[in-house]
């Protein structure tokens, strides 16, 4: 018995290896290259009008349109399920296994993500649905079965796809989430696993019974907070490791473009293809900012909104939230502190939130390492919440119903408990699968789709250059007023 599961956890990894392989990687980059030139570099043109939008009050509003909750409350929530422990492991994981110039191709693969993301946050939007309860329900799965012109092929593509988002729900949003708060916390605070899951089961269920209006007003005070607070944790390091930035900064560009690139000073003794660069740089920045992956579109859904094409600007920031902020930061902290390259008692390169937690330390001293156990229990918190959003929905579609909504989420936070209290190696692999099996019926639809992707760009566009000149008008009015008085 002992030797078929260790055979069918090997099998396992080798599909989870290959599925998160240059074939993925290929097929997630590449249809982001392919949407934004289609769309004539649109979501970069407008990616200031985007951020703009996001950050004014005008967001937090719901008068604009039909929806849930808010277009704010919406991409909070996406961010939420976004923003998690690959922010802090991946990027320090990426930066030892391809060297630090594995950060360069991560945000490589997140401005062409822009146009991922705007896609399929879009087209959910606009193929959304009223369910029973009166609620929102849209995602890729029905982007699939109402867009696509083949019907019967978009109803299967869409069924396969809500099927590895509940899968991944589970695994990736739940187990390794709530696995990676209670490493954090007992290794930390010595807290115990079992008091930790139970606690973190109870404020999932009250936090998740009350659904996705719920959701949404947690996810728009933890997730700015927690962005906020590691980024200027990340900023003080930073500073205060200043006189190795410049250099930490060369050697992230000489190693991201060097064929054979062999790390010294700041890089220690790693060495590191650019092939290997661009595999572990593109393969972790997919897999933290999701786009492509479908994962976001879900929560996009519920905003309320006048047009897709307004509410896929707002949810496209995400991807810039996640990789170029929060992900450069964690970049740059580790680069400029000295630590990469270091090895442990075994001889072994240290990576993963260890190497993140070096990093902090270098200036923090032991505060560094409560500093990251605190920002891993926020976003991988969060990630839970998200998450649960994320499967319902698509639990939803395959039910038919929303009526058995509260059985998932009573399922799912119950499941939290478990993640926090055991280490279930061939469910997180298989989670980790059907996370990457998402991607392709949506990255299909996205290509299938993209002459409409285009089609719907240009028609709101007119609308965009109208909002922003009468912005500015408002802006010089104001202006005058103020030198007026």
């Amino acid at each position: 018995m002992a030797n078929f599961v260790e055979q069918f956890t090997n099998i396992l990894k080798a599909m989870d290896d290959f599925v998160w392989g240059p074939v993925m990687c290929v097929l997630l980059v590449g249809t982001g290259i392919f949407i934004t030139f289609k769309c004539g570099f649109l979501t970069w043109r407008n990616l200031p009008h985007a951020l703009y939008s996001t950050l004014s009050s005008d967001s937090r509003k719901s008068h604009r349109g039909e929806g849930d909750v808010s277009p704010f409350a919406a991409l909070m929530t996406a961010l939420a399920a976004t923003i998690g422990t690959g922010n802090i492991v991946g990027v320090a994981t990426a930066m030892v296994s391809g060297g630090p110039g594995a950060l360069v191709w991560m945000e490589i693969c997140a401005v062409f993500g822009l146009s991922t993301k705007f896609s399929e946050c879009m087209l959910a939007i606009k193929y959304r649905e009223v369910n029973d309860n009166g609620e929102m329900s849209g995602g890729p799965m029905y982007t699939m079965k109402k867009g696509l012109k083949n019907k019967k092929f978009g109803a299967v593509m869409g069924w396969l796809f809500a099927l590895f988002a509940v899968i991944a729900s589970f695994g990736i949003g739940n187990m390794t989430q709530a696995n990676s708060i209670s490493d954090a916390l007992n290794s930390s605070f010595n807290i115990p696993v079992t008091a930790i899951g139970i606690v973190l089961t109870i404020v999932s269920l009250v936090i998740i019974v009350g659904g996705i209006k719920s959701i949404s007003k947690i996810s728009s005070v933890v997730v700015p907070f927690m962005a906020i607070f590691y980024v200027i944790g990340g900023i003080i390091v930073i500073i205060m490791n200043r006189a190795n930035l410049g250099d930490g900064i060369v050697m992230i560009f000489k190693m991201a473009f060097s064929p054979q690139a062999i790390g010294g000073g700041l890089a220690g003794t790693i060495t590191a293809s650019m092939m290997n660069a661009v595999r572990y740089g593109f393969a972790r920045g997919c897999f933290s900012n999701e786009a492509g992956m479908g994962s976001a579109a879900i929560t996009a859904a519920s905003a309320t909104t006048d047009d897709p094409v307004r509410q896929g600007y707002i949810n496209m920031t995400g991807t810039f939230w996640d990789t170029i902020v929060v992900c450069t930061i964690t970049g740059l902290v580790i680069a400029s502190s000295g630590v990469l390259g270091i090895t442990d008692s075994s001889g072994a390169y240290v990576k993963g939130a260890a190497l993140t937690m070096a990093a902090f330390e270098t200036v923090w001293g032991k505060g560094g390492m409560f500093f990251i156990s605190i920002a891993i229990t926020l976003f991988a918190f969060s990630t839970i919440l998200g998450w649960e959003y994320h499967g319902e929905k698509a639990f939803e579609y395959l039910a038919g119903s929303s009526q058995y909504n509260m059985i998932y989420r009573i399922a799912f936070s119950m499941v939290v408990y478990i993640g926090a209290v055991t280490t279930l190696d061939i469910a997180w692999t298989f989670s980790d699968i059907a996370n990457a099996l998402m991607a392709v019926p949506n990255l299909i639809c996205i290509i299938l789709m993209s002459g409409e992707i285009k089609q719907e760009m240009y028609r709101f566009q007119p609308t965009l250059k109208q909002e922003f000149r009468e912005r500015n008008a408002a802006h010089l009015a104001a202006l005058k007023g103020k030198k007026g008085d």
